[in-house]
């Protein structure tokens, strides 16, 4: 599974990345994980909102942290 995290680095961005990280760790799942602060990039994939999470190139969240429970349905989606 690729999963492509979208922020600046800012508060929230980590926040994310530290709840997808999380989530796998909690499932014992492997997964690329790629953080892109890039505006060229984030536009590229028509974020316009941060943070923001891919899935296998689809575009599951933004402007938000999504809860674990939102983590873990989409994770197991992916692997189900």
């Amino acid at each position: 599974m690729d999963i492509i995290i979208y922020g600046s680095g800012c508060a929230r961005c980590r926040a994310l990345a530290k709840a997808v990280e999380t989530a796998l760790q909690e499932m014992s799942l492997t997964a690329n994980v790629k953080k892109v602060s890039d505006f060229k990039e984030m536009m590229a994939a028509g974020i316009l909102q941060t943070p923001a999470l891919s899935l296998d190139g689809k575009v599951v969240s933004s402007g938000r942290i999504p809860d674990a429970n939102e983590l873990r349905l989409w994770l197991t989606s992916k692997h189900g």
